[in-house]
């Protein structure tokens, strides 16, 4: 059960981050709202979740995986670069992110 609470506190953390972009500095204030409502449920799971697994490979997966989603829906959605630098650096995190899980 922690890891289903852990995927959704991945989910909802970057549902939140999502939100803010929308926000454009805080002046439109539903994104803002919808933000802080992901982000108090992104904190409850994250509770729930550390009950059942281990604190630093969660949330080394928590921030690796948002990381990495914020990327690439960034590239997909907002048309960010992606060049072979920022490549790279991705590969560095899932890199620490598998040695976490696996060490």
């Amino acid at each position: 059960m922690g890891w289903i609470y852990l995927l959704i506190a991945i989910l909802l953390e970057f549902a939140g981050t999502f939100s803010l972009k929308y926000s454009e500095g805080f002046t439109h204030l539903l994104p803002v709202f919808y933000a802080l409502c992901f982000y108090l449920g992104c904190l409850l799971s994250f509770t729930l979740a550390l009950n059942h697994l281990e604190l630093s490979r969660m949330y080394a997966l928590w921030t690796g995986i948002g990381t990495i989603l914020s990327v690439f829906v960034g590239y997909y959605f907002f048309k960010e670069p992606l060049g072979a630098l920022k490549c790279f650096s991705i590969f560095l995190i899932v890199l620490g992110v598998l040695g976490t899980i696996t060490f």
